[in-house]
């Protein structure tokens, strides 16, 4: 292969730098003083950077004063404004939803497949909960039963759980980022083996990934689905509710407001119910 000016030449690098150490190279006095220069420019305009103009004079007024009456504490700079409304994302309104139907079911047994930890712990301290990961960990409270094992293969008996949440987990099964066995149809034999261990009556909370355009795998992170691709994956149950999130209108949205661009999403968030019959 033909090298270019910035090739890198091994063959050529360890002739004729045998002898020389990566610490003796930052040694040399010209390498460690612009090595210096560049750690104390970067920093300077990362301050400069984040503090608003308006309050950089009292910022600075602040710093002082923080030094002057330190209280044993070493003071250094790191500006930081997070200022105005509070932030939320759509994470908020997932949890939000699935924390809204488990409350109105009252389940006594909730089984939960890759959700988000922190929802899961905030379950923990008023629900026995049974969490499934791919991955090994630990129990972190007594209300905790781990399972370790694959979502398309639950080691778990028929009709157990009055409620299985799922948040923004379907849409990565049997890609392989998890660790997980490759699978194109991981995804629909996890939700196969939900509606299992659901009891009649009992109810699936679970959110994804939703467009309007084409749908999309962006390998191997997620998949990215259509409406009909979603209520194919739960066609035995009955819808109870649904919303759909628009990351552009940072709200929840009508459908036809859910994103129409290739390789974007918005997300989907749905309440279904096992018949009694089933």
């Amino acid at each position: 292969m033909k090298k270019t000016q910035n090739s890198y030449d091994s063959a050529s690098y360890k002739k004729h730098n045998t002898n020389t150490t990566l610490c003796q190279v930052y040694n040399r006095p010209i390498n460690k003083l612009l090595s210096v220069i560049r750690f104390q420019w970067s920093n300077t305009a990362r301050y400069k950077a984040v503090i608003p103009h308006e309050m950089l004079a009292e910022y600075q007024h602040n710093l002082a004063e923080a030094r002057k009456n330190d209280r044993g504490f070493h003071v250094f700079k790191k500006p930081k404004f997070e200022i105005g409304v509070h932030p939320t994302s759509y994470i908020d309104y997932e949890c939000s939803f699935a924390a809204y139907h488990l409350s109105q079911l009252g389940p006594q047994r909730i089984l939960d497949i890759g959700s988000y930890r922190q929802f899961i712990i905030g379950l923990l301290s008023h629900y026995q909960v049974t969490t499934i990961d791919v991955r090994t960990r630990n129990a972190i409270s007594a209300n905790e039963n781990v399972l370790t094992c694959d979502a398309k293969t639950l080691d778990v008996p028929d009709n157990s759980f009055d409620a299985v949440v799922s948040l923004s987990a379907v849409e990565h099964f049997g890609l392989g980022r998890y660790g997980d066995e490759f699978d194109l149809d991981a995804d629909k034999k996890a939700c196969t083996e939900m509606v299992r261990v659901l009891r009649p009556g009992g109810r699936l909370i679970f959110t994804t990934t939703i467009t309007r355009a084409k749908p999309s795998i962006a390998f191997n992170a997620h998949r990215i689905y259509d409406y009909d691709m979603i209520r194919t994956l739960c066609h035995d149950l009955v819808c109870i509710d649904e919303k759909f999130y628009s990351h552009r209108a940072k709200d929840f949205c009508d459908p036809e407001d859910v994103t129409m661009e290739l390789g974007v999403w918005d997300v989907y968030c749905g309440c279904l119910e096992k018949g009694c019959h089933q």
